[in-house]
């Protein structure tokens, strides 16, 4: 009798699990389970392993610094004459407590630097009693590349200094010497004298190994804030900003910011690759565009400097200016490269050499040369009093000359010649146009060449910029001074069989050359 209770009681308890099971099944998946459909094997993807960088910045930090300056200013600064529409209260005449002056004392000041270019890193204080003493100046960042002491930082940051303070990652403060300074490529050498510490130091990369989208980190002191990281990619490599004829910078898209100058951008082994010099921000802060000085650059500089202070390039004395397709096949060139010489410099070592007007430098000692930004670092990568061969491109022949380079002076000036005067000339009535090439032109009034008088808004010397009151000196390099000259210089361009002809235009900013197609017909 009571085995059978048994039996009653278990059926009754299977029954009542398996309908709870059941119903379990249901809810959960909203199907019986006889009917619960068939799902393929979700997709798996095993897990990129991203690096972190905190191994990177521990090793480096005790090696990067940041660099205040002090100058021994006579002058009151910007930011005293700065004008807040208080009745022509200045900054310095506003009371202590005033919000505004907290604020601009907090975060750098009104002093009307423009974001994204090349200049101090101001400092947030005034920089100027009217006393002649020392006062802070600027800052930026720095890192050690030696344990006695030697700092690489930017130009721009040390540049007019008269004192120099490093303060290391831990807040110890000492006293550095500027050891050289070079102003065309930003970068700077300081040294600490401190003979009982060794300090921790940090080498340069093979920079040309990186690649676009390789993980970078920037180690600085953005806004004077104190040692901080930032990590991102290169975004690209060979970058010209127009900051000289050097220009080969590294971008990146780590946050850099007022401060970093100077700082040190790492690769994931702990070397330099880049050393941070400007920004693009048109909003004032960072953007995600940095320009970093690769370190193969940096590194040959810096030798120099800690060798003996200065920096010394070799000079050939050309203007020279880009050869664009247009261009190539006016001069009968194959492909458009090499630097076109606009002109030698009087007196320059490419002028002496034989190098003229309207040539195409195409090689420095055989290595072919791509662009004018190749050309000038060939060059100057050269001693002074090195004799190198120059091949050329001349009336559709390659020569050659031999040149003995001068020394590129300290600071010399690139500008162009000064005009005479700022307003387009008046010209007498038009000698012929050149209609099918959408120009107007009658003979200078110096004799020399032939003064634009129209140029059709809807023509190829349009669009290629060419404008009323700018002078043609020459065609295809042949001298003109009349119109007719310019046509029997296109009649022969024609029997030569070439499509475009080359115009030499001198303006009020300099000189330069224009291809422009050849009228058939």
């Amino acid at each position: 009798m009571s085995a059978q209770i048994g039996r009653s009681k278990l059926k009754t308890i299977l029954k009542n699990s398996t309908a709870a099971g059941l119903a379990a099944v249901m809810l959960a998946g909203a199907f019986p389970l006889a009917a619960a459909p068939a799902y393929a094997e979700p997709v798996k993807v095993e897990a990129a392993q991203v690096p972190s960088f905190a191994d990177v910045v521990e090793a480096v930090s005790p090696a990067v610094v940041s660099v205040r300056v002090q100058s021994n200013v006579e002058q009151t600064s910007d930011q005293s004459n700065f004008s807040f529409g208080f009745g022509g209260q200045g900054f310095e005449d506003l009371p202590d407590d005033h919000p505004l002056k907290r604020f601009f004392k907090e975060f750098g000041g009104p002093d009307g630097e423009q974001f994204g270019q090349r200049g101090p890193d101001r400092m947030p204080h005034g920089r100027g009693d009217g006393k002649g003493r020392l006062r802070p100046t600027s800052q930026g960042s720095g890192f050690f590349i030696s344990e006695d002491g030697y700092i690489v930082t930017n130009n721009h940051v040390v540049d007019d200094g008269a004192a120099f303070t490093v303060v290391m990652n831990d807040g110890k403060e000492l006293d550095a010497k500027l050891v050289g300074k070079d102003s065309r490529t930003d970068l700077a050498l300081l040294k600490v004298e401190n003979p009982k510490q060794k300090f921790t130091y940090v080498d340069f990369a093979e920079d040309e190994n990186m690649r676009v989208g390789d993980w970078v980190v920037a180690v600085g002191n953005p806004f004077g804030l104190g040692g901080t990281v930032t990590a991102g990619i290169i975004s690209a490599r060979g970058r010209d900003i127009g900051s000289g004829p050097y220009d080969d910078y590294i971008q990146i898209d780590a946050a850099v910011n007022r401060g970093n100058s100077g700082g040190p951008d790492f690769n994931l082994a702990g070397e330099v690759v880049g050393i941070n010099t400007a920004i693009f921000s048109p909003s004032g802060g960072n953007v995600g565009i940095a320009f970093a000085i690769p370190a193969s650059v940096a590194k040959d500089v810096i030798a120099k400097l800690k060798d003996g202070g200065t920096v010394e390039r070799g000079w050939l004395g050309v203007q020279i200016q880009p050869v664009t397709q247009d261009i190539a096949d006016s001069l009968g060139l194959s492909e458009a490269s090499g630097a076109l010489v606009v002109a030698p410099q009087e007196g320059s070592p490419g002028g002496k050499a034989g190098i003229k007007q309207g040539d195409v430098v195409t090689a420095v000692n055989g290595e072919p040369v791509k662009d004018p930004r190749d050309l000038a670092k060939r060059i100057a990568a050269f001693k002074p009093g090195t004799t190198v061969d120059v091949s050329l491109w001349r009336e559709g022949k390659a020569t050659s000359v031999k040149v003995e380079l001068g020394e590129l002076p300290s600071e010399q000036a690139m500008a162009g010649p000064e005009s005479q005067n700022g307003d387009t000339p008046q010209a007498p009535a038009t000698e012929q146009a050149l209609a099918g090439m959408g120009l107007s032109v009658t003979p200078a009034e110096d004799g020399k060449g032939l003064t634009i008088v129209d140029v059709d808004p809807d023509s190829d010397a349009a669009d290629k910029g060419m404008k009323a009151g700018e002078k043609i000196t020459s065609v295809n390099n042949q001298a003109v001074v009349s119109a007719a000259d310019v046509l029997k210089v296109l009649e022969q361009a024609k029997k030569d069989g070439r499509t475009k002809a080359l115009f030499q235009i001198e303006s009020e900013n300099g000189s330069r050359f224009v291809a422009l197609p050849i009228v058939q017909g």
